[in-house]
């Protein structure tokens, strides 16, 4: 009796990784799906059609800005705003890039693997955010791009070990060497 062979060729490693990136992209569209408040406080995900949401109405808003506080809040929306139109420009890039007909089985498969590489960027900048709002800052960006990572922290003064404390969180969740990270301090 002959045993079965399991043959496992390019085009098999090529769908396996846009299958991957794809199951990526939609956890993380289900993850910041916004949410929209009603009047008791309840969340309830925007999900109906004709549903226009306009970010800038006092009832997504928590607190009233104060005259200065107004700018840094402005800042870090249009930071985070920037920096997801960067990302989504990089990733229909590569879409179109692995959507052509004339490549190689060779470049979709570098081509996937940058792909999987901007997402593991996506990813770790949101895990950096979280744990430095952890620490007691108020708000955060950090931007990666494989070699090096900046992070721009609200803060009134950033003494060494709160900016040791950053680094360590940097350093935990990527592979970017210590002289390569840059802090930021926006007051």
């Amino acid at each position: 009796m002959k045993k079965p062979t399991i043959i496992i060729g390019k085009k098999q490693i090529i769908m396996t990784c846009l299958t991957l990136m794809l199951a990526i992209a939609v956890y993380i569209n289900y993850t910041t799906t916004p949410a929209k408040f009603t009047k008791n406080g309840e969340s309830v995900k925007v999900a109906e059609m004709g549903d226009t949401v306009n970010y800038g109405d006092t009832e997504f808003v928590n607190a009233t800005p104060e005259s200065g506080e107004a700018q840094q809040v402005d800042y870090f929306a249009q930071a985070r705003l920037d920096r997801m139109n960067g990302r989504d420009e990089a990733v229909q890039t590569l879409q179109t890039i692995i959507g052509g007909g004339d490549l190689t089985e060779d470049e979709m498969v570098v081509n996937a693997l940058d792909a999987v590489e901007v997402s593991k960027l996506i990813e770790s900048e949101g895990t950096i955010e979280s744990l430095v709002k952890a620490q007691g800052f108020e708000d955060c960006v950090a931007y990666l791009d494989g070699e090096s990572a900046k992070v721009v922290v609200k803060t009134e003064g950033l003494d060494k070990a709160q900016a040791a404390a950053i680094k360590d969180i940097i350093l935990g969740e990527t592979e970017i060497s210590s002289e390569n990270i840059r802090i930021f301090e926006v007051k």
